[in-house]
């Protein structure tokens, strides 16, 4: 189905979704611990179905550790569109050297000028998304 102003929310399908995914490079990791929900921005890159961002020692490595299961959002604003991606799956820590020194090759640099030696993966099993046309809100009466 089209986006249009009759069908302002177009569901994108697993290839949109992955599309989008490989353009952006800013994000929001989802996780959960003891019922618990945490939310941080991270930087990221998405390479060969799997997402891929550098972190340091802290509450966010610790919480996905214990708890693998994440969520992963990412999504876009223009004029006359926006659209979003969720992708769910396991995150895990990078120890192999021959899975660091490929990541280490991968167009990933922090934001912030802080030294981050970890490199987490994220391997989704599902990724969902939607793009919305956007505009004034229609007659409600």
């Amino acid at each position: 189905m089209e986006t249009n102003d009759l069908y302002p929310v177009h569901v994108l399908d697993e290839e949109e979704c992955w599309d989008l995914l490989i353009s952006s490079s800013f994000g929001r990791l989802a996780l959960s611990i003891a019922g618990e929900p945490d939310i941080y921005p991270v930087n990221f890159v998405a390479a060969d179905r799997r997402l891929v961002f550098r972190t340091a020692e802290g509450t966010k490595l610790l919480e996905l550790t214990v708890n693998n299961k994440v969520a992963f959002e990412t999504d876009g604003i223009g004029r006359d569109e926006a659209w979003s991606v969720v992708a769910r799956g396991r995150a895990r820590v990078l120890e192999h050297q021959t899975d660091i020194d490929a990541a280490d090759q991968l167009p990933l640099r922090p934001l912030v000028p802080t030294l981050k030696y970890i490199y987490v993966e994220i391997v989704p099993e599902t990724v969902s998304g939607r793009r919305f046309t956007l505009g004034p809100e229609p007659e409600r009466y």
